[in-house]
């Protein structure tokens, strides 16, 4: 960050007065006793992690405005063993972030391989941190980071290990996650990821503009799907619908397109609100991105859901040959960013390259 841009100098003595990681424990609810760390950017972006929850995002606001969808279960401490049919969404926070995989994204299901329940296993794992990095604005060092480990492990597999790193720069609205699977185990393991990400009000309003660009097909290949159908605006959020009651949802399946930075884009607009939210990843390791609209009452909320599959579950990739399977010690990295832009020639420009 260039010094002329840091209005803070010589006039603060203590980091924490900008910003930067606080980790705490909660103490009530259903959350009590869960691993949190709150981490101020100084620039108005601030977010939860759920340490416990695979560090998951939980709660995140810019500018006093809310950007995440948060579920009715809220936190809840890690599940490792709820692992049966759909008890995942008993566990389902919501929040900004929610991981799936490391094995299986998808559906419940059950074969020769094993049982597998809704989404996986990860979210419902702790982590182990292993490092805090704090800004310094006295070197001027305004990094920070905080790393953590977690695993999904089983005698005799599978065995992948989550190094996960989430960081970002002082004075700066945005976030980088820095993900690297490795397969610890001594055979081959199979691995499917995906970055559930959910937003929700006030940033999912009606006339939100939902943005990406890409190919893309109802996920079960209806062409008069009541949301995604060439007749409809499906990237403008409506007011909620009772047909979204319950399980009501509508999903598609889409094939980003890079833009030419090699770099996919996708993100909201809410432009009563005035700034855009804004993610970036490579569609070389996530080539896939899931868009669930889902328009409950009191129950509102749109994600955007990039991926190394579309969730159509570990034995449906087998079978159709597109199923990674890591080698003993192969490791694979992902890398997600989030930023805020507020710059009406930098939103315009986001907008028009998504529309």
């Amino acid at each position: 960050m260039d010094a002329k841009n840091q209005r803070w100098r010589g006039k603060v003595g203590n980091v924490r007065q900008i910003g930067g990681i606080e980790t705490s424990i909660l103490d009530n609810g259903t959350g009590k006793g869960v691993r949190i760390a709150n981490i101020d950017t100084g620039a108005g972006f601030r977010y939860q992690l759920v340490l416990d929850r695979a560090m998951d995002i939980s709660s995140a606001q810019f500018a006093g405005h809310g950007l995440s969808w948060i579920s009715h279960v809220g936190i809840t401490p890690p599940a490792p063993f709820t692992t049966d049919g759909i008890d995942w969404l008993s566990t389902f926070g919501g929040g900004l972030l929610t991981t799936c995989g490391l094995s299986h994204v998808g559906g419940p299901e059950n074969d020769a391989q094993g049982k597998r329940g809704l989404h996986g296993r990860i979210s419902n794992n702790p982590a182990e941190i292993i490092a805090i990095k704090q800004p310094d604005i006295q070197t001027g060092d305004l990094e920070m980071h905080i790393t953590g480990l977690i695993r999904e492990c089983s005698v005799f597999g599978p065995n992948l290990l989550l190094k996960r790193t989430i960081s970002g720069i002082l004075g700066q609205p945005y976030l980088k996650i820095s993900d690297e699977v490795t397969n610890i185990s001594n055979v081959e393991a199979p691995h499917m990821l995906l970055y559930h990400v959910n937003f929700g009000w006030p940033l999912v309003d009606e006339g939100t503009q939902i943005l990406w660009n890409g190919t893309w097909e109802e996920r079960n290949g209806d062409p008069k799907n009541r949301i995604f159908n060439k007749d409809n605006d499906f990237k403008s959020c409506p007011a909620p619908m009772q047909e979204h009651s319950g399980f009501g949802e509508d999903v598609a399946f889409i094939k980003p397109t890079p833009e030419s930075d090699d770099r996919c884009r996708a993100g909201l607009f809410n432009p009563s609100l005035g700034f855009a939210f804004r993610m970036t990843f490579d569609s070389k390791q996530l080539p896939w991105l899931i868009n669930w609209q889902h328009w409950g009452e009191n129950e509102y909320v749109t994600a955007l859901e990039p991926g190394t599959n579309p969730p159509n579950g570990q034995a449906q990739a087998r079978e159709d040959g597109t199923l990674i399977l890591l080698k003993p010690g192969e490791k694979r990295q992902y890398e997600l960013v989030f930023d805020i832009l507020t710059n009406k020639k930098k939103i315009q420009s986001f907008v028009d390259n998504n529309k």
